[in-house]
């Protein structure tokens, strides 16, 4: 059975669509029992980030019809009603495989040769792992991808310099601010990302890192590992005017922070500058807020600019990279033990 790729990532959709197809942890489970009830699919493993929503699949159905298939159940299950075309992207056989070794090595991320969608991407196949929905097909892909991942960041320099969205988001808080030295930082929501970007601000020097999550006890282990404190969710606007930099990365489906919550808290700072930087998907914070004077809203899309400028230290990395991952994924889509589809 081929192999499939159905996805939207930074560089196809902007952030208003991506976060409209976004899958939470909770839902992933319905969406595979989903696609394998329909027939559309006999293995597969849902990619859901800030940058990307991807549907890796081995199906029975020939690739075109499959892809089309799961074009639709996207749109059907997010009730997503707006046209939709070229934002979505379709691989087959043999550049579906080679898709996933690009995504593995960060050769398809905003901020090229980053490592946390290594992370990201693992944990997404482990999920459908466990729940059942991965096997011979998927299995070969994902493990020869992560081998990948592992072979091109010890063989090129794809990797050197800023290489994840926390650092690039500590790079724009030294250019709104010079310096993080007499800066204090309040970080929402204590996931992977989150704990990057802590431990990238306090490396540059930020003074002091304040941890709130729905989960106290979360923000607690986080706080603890990081040498700051940890503040109950609903409390979060009693240390407003002691912040500087807010960097907010939750799973929640409504904004977090808006302009009728943030305009009255504004008036403790007395015209102190306040970076917003919102690296969720959906995102947490209302666009609305960057109209307020002397506050700075980034999100994900924003960061793409500097990116932009590690991209160009990288470029002459990418052919090699780009040769070995053909090679790789040849050799995976003819060995003996994987048959290749006649389709």
């Amino acid at each position: 059975m081929p192999i499939v790729v159905v996805g939207l990532n930074h560089q196809s959709a902007a952030v208003t669509i991506r976060e409209r197809f976004a899958f939470s942890e909770g839902q992933i489970p319905t969406a595979l029992d989903s696609l394998r009830q329909a027939g559309t699919v006999q293995e597969a493993v849902i990619l859901s980030t800030c940058n990307r929503v991807e549907i890796y699949a081995s199906t029975p159905l020939e690739p075109q019809s499959a892809c089309e298939a799961i074009r639709q159940f996207c749109l059907q299950f997010h009730n997503v009603t707006v046209p939709i075309a070229d934002e979505v992207y379709t691989h087959s056989e043999p550049h579906s495989v080679q898709h996933l070794f690009k995504v593995a090595c960060g050769l398809d991320s905003m901020v090229l040769g980053e490592t946390e969608i290594l992370g990201q991407l693992k944990k997404s196949y482990d999920l459908a792992l466990k729940l059942g929905y991965t096997g011979p097909r998927l299995n070969k892909a994902f493990q020869r991808a992560f081998n990948v991942a592992k072979q091109i960041r010890t063989e090129t320099n794809i990797q050197r310099g800023s290489i994840s969205v926390g650092s690039v988001s500590v790079e724009l808080a030294e250019k709104v601010f010079n310096t993080l030295a007499d800066k204090q930082v309040m970080v929402i929501g204590a996931g992977d990302t989150s704990e990057k970007t802590a431990r990238s601000l306090l490396s540059r020097g930020a003074a002091g890192i304040v941890v709130t999550n729905r989960s106290l006890e979360k923000a607690e282990a986080l706080a603890r590992e990081l040498g700051g404190r940890a503040i109950p969710f609903h409390q979060w606007a009693e240390d407003f005017a002691l912040i500087d930099i807010i960097i907010s990365s939750t799973s929640a489906t409504d904004y977090v922070i808006d302009r009728a919550r943030l305009e009255p808290l504004l008036k403790l700072r007395r015209g102190k500058p306040l970076l917003l930087i919102d690296i969720a998907v959906p995102r947490d914070i209302e666009p609305e807020v960057n109209f307020m004077e002397n506050v700075f809203l980034y999100n994900i899309d924003d960061l793409q600019a500097i990116a932009a400028d590690y991209l160009k230290q990288r470029r002459e990395e990418v052919a090699h990279c780009e040769d070995l991952i053909r090679e790789k994924a040849a050799a995976l889509l003819t060995a003996p033990n994987i048959p290749r589809s006649s389709n």
